[in-house]
């Protein structure tokens, strides 16, 4: 009943919204969160803009969750990647494919921002490599490439079939690889065409000489509806057809990534026709403490203990009938065991889907899974550790089942349950950074941008506060600890 109470109020939800407001998805990218804005601020009256909802796979389940009416993507993403197919493509091609989704493809934004490897100038000079295929003579080259990348039919795999590629390539964060080939622990990286850091490092484009990738072309996948339901908006968004061209995307990722220019401000510079000009410099005081930090600290928070109540209020009888019914104890443990072993990535991903939604409604739900396994497990260890004697002690004195577990069997276990919720808040508050990825915010909001754009003072802003969390709430508990168990102890 309350599944699907929930599903009936997230589908009225959605619906009101919808009538409401545009929401715009974007990926987890400077490109994309430039672009998110951009179209956002396009809307007359603005529209909502949820960033960062992570790789093509969870963007676009949202997208077809109705959660957002629609998101920039990439004409070869979507016939590669998305509709799986090959060969030539063309614009009708993938309105037929994405069509029977209830989806659609149109404005194309002017650009080709297309999958490229690239390596240092030098290196590339010294060992005379200018294209893809000159790769297959030097297996002794460390590739180093995002996990999208590797991932995708039209990446590494088509790469690696393409040219008879021999390395093996190590998995790693696309804003971290300009750092890691700076330092030369990698020579080779996965580069988008337009990323504004191309110049700055003096990498060398190895030339598609075979033609393995496709073009690129950036433009809108939206919900069919959306124009009906908001013609005045849709209708502005047609005037982005054609504007951007590769070398105004690429001073975009620029202003962004190398000025440290906010990406509403990014966008917004554009749409007024205005250069991007560098930002001042920025304190970390002033970073940590910025505009967002409140509603980031309320959006954590809630993240946090939301999901650790729920998690007690269904572990602590868990743990209880595990105790109980020897029979239960594997099966209950076992589950929430197995829970905890979900990649939460993977978790959220499913989850979108499941409940039509993104942001705050799937992540406490996936928080609220990973919170018990710790308070499940020591409440059974706790429950278990109750004597025997106790036990008999209180059969004797005529007590009710109830009443021993409330007056001796819960007061003696409590150690071990606090100390297991303990553990779930702490954890919980690292992993919620994890619930930014499909806008549900909180500090890792910060840190998924920091990671986008590379910049450590971002990444730390959003970091610090979340390690600054977990003590503070681990060692309030001490404190109940202490003040509690005495008490405990005495009423037992």
């Amino acid at each position: 009943m309350k599944t699907l109470l929930l599903g009936l109020l997230l589908v009225v939800a959605n619906t009101a919204m919808g009538d409401e407001i545009m929401r715009v998805g974007s990926k987890r990218f400077t490109e994309s969160y430039i672009l998110g804005e951009i179209i956002a601020q396009s809307v007359p009256g603005g529209a909502e803009h949820r960033p960062g909802l992570g790789n093509t796979g969870i963007v676009y389940a949202a997208l077809k969750a109705g959660s957002i009416d629609l998101y920039p993507e990439y004409t070869g993403t979507i016939a590669r990647e998305i509709l799986k197919l090959e060969g030539a493509f063309t614009l009708d091609d993938l309105k037929r494919g994405l069509a029977p989704e209830g989806l659609g493809v149109a404005v194309r934004l002017g650009f080709n921002n297309t999958y490229a490897l690239a390596m240092l100038e030098q290196q590339a000079e010294r060992l005379s490599l200018g294209k893809l295929s000159d790769l297959a003579r030097h297996p002794d080259l460390k590739l180093g490439l995002s996990q999208e990348f590797i991932a995708r039919s039209d990446g590494w795999a088509a790469l690696k079939s393409g040219y008879a590629l021999p390395q093996t390539p190590v998995g790693l964060e696309h804003g971290l690889a300009y750092e890691a080939i700076a330092a030369r622990q990698i020579d080779v990286m996965d580069i988008y065409s337009t990323d504004a850091k191309i110049e700055r490092y003096g990498l060398r484009l190895l030339e598609d000489d075979r033609g393995v990738f496709p073009r690129y072309d950036a433009v809108l996948v939206y919900r069919l509806d959306l124009p009906q339901r908001l013609p005045q908006a849709w209708k502005a968004l047609q005037q982005l057809e054609g504007r951007i061209s590769e070398q105004q995307m690429i001073r975009l990722n620029a202003a962004a990534e190398l000025e440290h220019k906010g990406f509403a401000e990014t966008a917004k510079a554009f749409l007024a026709g205005s250069g991007a000009r560098a930002a001042p410099a920025r304190s970390f005081i002033a970073a940590l403490f910025g505009g967002n930090f409140w509603r980031l600290t309320r959006e954590h928070l809630l993240l946090v203990f939301a999901s650790l109540a729920a998690g007690i209020v269904v572990a602590v009888p868990l743990g209880v009938l595990a105790a109980r019914i020897e029979v239960a104890a594997q099966p209950i443990l076992g589950a929430v065991g197995v829970i905890q072993t979900i990649p939460s990535l993977a978790l959220l991903a499913f989850l979108i889907p499941l409940l039509g939604s993104i942001g705050t409604a799937p992540a406490l739900i996936a928080l609220f899974l990973y919170m018990l396994l710790p308070i499940a497990r020591n409440t059974h260890a706790g429950m278990q550790g109750v004597g025997r004697g106790m036990r008999e002690a209180a059969m004797a004195l005529g007590l009710a089942p109830a009443d021993r577990l409330l007056l001796i069997e819960l007061p003696l276990a409590a150690p071990s349950i606090l100390a297991g919720i303990k553990t779930s808040a702490v954890i919980g508050v690292g992993t919620a950074t994890i619930a930014a990825f499909i806008g549900a915010g909180g500090y890792g909001e910060r840190i998924v941008q920091g990671l986008a754009l590379n910049d450590n003072t971002t990444l730390l802003a959003g970091a610090i506060p979340a390690a600054a969390l977990a003590l503070i709430i681990q060692a309030s508990f001490e404190l109940i600890e202490r003040a509690a168990f005495p008490l405990l102890r005495r009423g037992a």
